[in-house]
């Protein structure tokens, strides 16, 4: 069966969707949707399908099978909500949601349906990723004493000006780690294991006079098994370097550097290579997103529901926002 996708949200990030879903075998654009008249236009155009400025309208009209959100981070919970409680499956960009709240609303709307839900932590599915998360459930490296990783990228003012909700609490719900650091931060806790307890801090360094929210962020985190990691990111660094994330355990230390070295206690040393992307997205949104939604699009079937689920994805959603909360004390309800 063929299933029908639509895409909601015509801007930037919706090139990798658009990609992806021409690549399944399984599936076919039906729809697109954006509120931006010049997005929607081309978008109708470059693909010859039906286009709307309204998601309710687009899901009555097209009857999607699989609905693809690329909006701002303030649309993902309602858009992703109203596509659940229609019976469409959903695969929506990070984060779950802007807000606390209306990322508890999301996780209840996918536990009351039974339409499936994917949240794009696409970084999972990178070839590295995979390497340390079997290489760590194994056991044979014995138990993770800690972690530290780095996002050094840059962003200029031109990138808010031309996305303005970028750079606001009420559009973006955040700013370095709510949209770029947060994709680090997932791989952080699902690999060095769930954590329990933050101590950090959110600031703005260098792009005070353009932005609302955060420019740079640093923590010490606290995880359930007992270790501790560190984490530092800014958008003032003078290019997008390298993410980098270590892993150290009892019998071996993991370096991720693009591809993934892993040094054995005994001296061996294992390299284990990314895949390189063909994409037209940007470099810095990695290589995994076709795997993720082609596996999302294979698991339409199954009971139960997709491994990245809005339950899972809360977890940094929670962590962010217990920063925020550290960080702008007078703002409680502003940034949570």
């Amino acid at each position: 069966m063929t299933a029908r996708a639509a895409v909601i949200g015509c801007g930037d990030v919706s090139s990798v969707h658009f990609e992806a879903i021409a690549k399944l075998d399984d599936a076919v654009l039906a729809g697109v949707c954006d509120p931006d008249t010049q997005r929607l236009t081309a978008a109708v155009e470059a693909f010859g399908v039906p286009g709307f400025s309204d998601h309710l309208r687009l899901i009555e009209e097209v009857r999607p099978d699989v609905v693809h959100i690329c909006t701002p981070h303030s649309e993902h919970a309602s858009i992703a909500a109203d596509c659940l409680e229609r019976g469409v499956n959903v695969i929506v960009e990070k984060p779950l949601a802007h807000t606390l709240a209306e990322g508890r609303r999301l996780v209840a709307a996918a536990e009351a349906n039974r339409a499936k839900i994917a949240v794009c932590f696409q970084n999972r599915y990178n070839a590295t990723s995979q390497a340390m998360h079997q290489l760590l459930a194994t056991g044979d490296l014995g138990a993770v004493v800690g972690a530290s990783a780095t996002v050094m990228w840059q962003r200029n003012a031109d990138y808010y000006r031309n996305r303005p909700w970028r750079g606001t609490w009420e559009g973006g719900g955040g700013g370095l780690l709510m949209n770029q650091a947060i994709h680090t931060l997932d791989l952080l806790q699902w690999l060095a294991g769930d954590i329990t307890a933050v101590s950090g801090n959110a600031s703005t360094r260098f792009l005070g006079g353009d932005i609302e929210v955060e420019d740079t962020a640093e923590f010490v985190a606290e995880h359930a098994n007992g270790a501790r990691s560190a984490f530092y990111a800014t958008l003032a660094n003078p290019y997008n370097a390298p993410v980098t994330l270590d892993v150290v355990t009892e019998k071996a230390v993991l370096n991720l550097r693009g591809d993934l070295t892993v040094t054995y206690a005994d001296g061996r040393v294992e390299v284990v290579p990314e895949r390189r992307s063909a994409s037209g997205g940007r470099d810095y949104w990695g290589v995994s997103h076709e795997l993720l939604i082609a596996d999302f699009y294979a698991r339409l079937g199954d009971a139960e529901p997709f491994w990245i689920s809005p339950a899972e994805a809360e977890k940094s959603l929670r962590i962010i926002k217990d920063i925020y909360r550290q960080s702008y004390p007078d703002a409680a309800e502003t940034v949570s």
